[in-house]
């Protein structure tokens, strides 16, 4: 087999200049494409994963800010991004509690979120002082034990029953609607959607939590909170924080691509949550709370 041309192999952002992370979610390679019995170079696509910091500005803090924490994730929508990751820690209730966030400009790969001064804000609180990877959501919070009893006590309000047939088109939807999934392969998604199947936002990101988060975000800061009759749609597994952080949305229904785990089951079942794993074209498993999908006949 020869050998890689490894000077050829850099990467570029989707201009084909020299990869910018910050200024795209993917970026192109040079790979070599190769088998058994032949090999070939060739241009690939890749996800781009990058560092954030988060610095909180509030007067209970000082007049220095103060950093909650550095996540991986694929850039863009970073605003979003931060208010949905304040959203489900609960610093932030409204979207009026946030002032203003911002892209450093000086310090690349830093959002500055300005609280208003009326969010009660303890620097124990907000110090969060994690270095989390994109796969990562409740890891770096201090008190998993807190974060559980207050998910725990969430109740979802009664709703409407939402029909399996819709319930059953929105994961081919949720992949027309990505972006970068297809050039990829390497993106995660999560998807908000009516009880009628209509496809509200979606957003995407290596990290399912980070995913998850720019949704939220998006929906706090359009004043859309709380999701009461909706359903949102995950591209992979469905975890504990995942259920966590939709129970603070108001959602009805969490249903994903993939499995949920044990500890997401069980809060399901406890919040009134309707929760759906292994959702395909034609039918899907529902672990709790099924009376919210009914088969139109």
């Amino acid at each position: 087999m020869a050998a890689m041309n490894t000077a050829s192999f850099i990467a570029s952002d989707e201009t084909g200049s020299p990869a910018s992370p910050v200024a795209s979610g993917t970026m192109s390679v040079r790979i070599l494409r190769t088998g058994l019995e032949s090999q070939m170079e060739k241009e690939d696509r890749v996800a781009v994963e990058a560092p954030l910091e988060y610095l909180l500005h509030h007067p209970g803090l000082g007049l220095e800010a103060v950093s909650f924490g550095t996540t991986m994730r694929t850039p863009g929508d970073d605003e979003f991004l931060a208010a949905g990751l304040l959203y489900g820690e609960g610093i932030v209730n409204e979207a009026c509690d946030i002032d203003e966030i911002e892209s450093s400009t000086r310090r690349p790969n830093v959002i500055n979120v300005r609280l208003r001064s009326s969010v009660q804000m303890e620097i124990q609180t907000a110090t969060r002082r994690f270095s989390a990877g994109s796969s990562c959501g409740v890891c770096g919070t201090t008190g998993l034990d807190a974060a559980i009893a207050r998910a725990a006590a969430t109740r979802v309000a009664q709703t409407a029953a939402a029909d399996l047939s819709v319930l059953f088109s929105l994961p081919s939807r949720m992949r027309e609607a990505q972006s970068k999934f297809g050039d990829t392969g390497g993106i995660h998604a999560a998807a908000l959607f009516d009880f009628s199947g209509n496809l509200m936002t979606v957003a995407e990101d290596v990290g399912r939590h980070n995913a998850f988060d720019k949704l939220v975000g998006e929906n706090l800061l359009a004043g859309r909170l709380p999701l009461r009759e909706h359903i949102i749609l995950l591209s992979g597994r469905a975890s504990f924080e995942l259920v966590q952080k939709a129970l603070r949305t108001g959602a009805a229904v969490l249903a994903a691509i993939g499995a949920p785990s044990s500890l997401a089951v069980n809060l399901a079942v406890a919040s009134g949550l309707t929760l759906v794993g292994f959702l395909r074209e034609k039918h899907c498993n529902v672990y709790s709370n099924p009376e919210r999908l009914t088969a139109a006949h």
